[in-house]
């Protein structure tokens, strides 16, 4: 799943192994993000609330963590 933050930046997470993975999309590339832990019980359904709670500090008023796109 792809993730929109507060359009300043993207985040890719991938369940993986019973586990929350989460890399940082490039050109061509993608850097695993070891520093940010997902839980691995937290739902599907709860990740842009998840990552909201833990990157607010970029955001301003009206802007919003949403999932861009949602792997096939």
């Amino acid at each position: 799943m792809l993730f929109d933050i507060y359009g300043r930046f993207r985040l890719e997470v991938v369940r993986e192994r019973g586990e929350w993975r989460v890399y940082r999309p490039g050109v061509g590339t993608r850097g695993r993000m070891i520093s940010l832990v997902i839980p691995p019980d937290v739902a599907e359904g709860e990740l842009e609330t998840f990552l909201d709670d833990i990157y607010h500090e970029y955001g301003r008023a009206g802007e919003v963590v949403r999932l861009v796109k949602v792997d096939a």
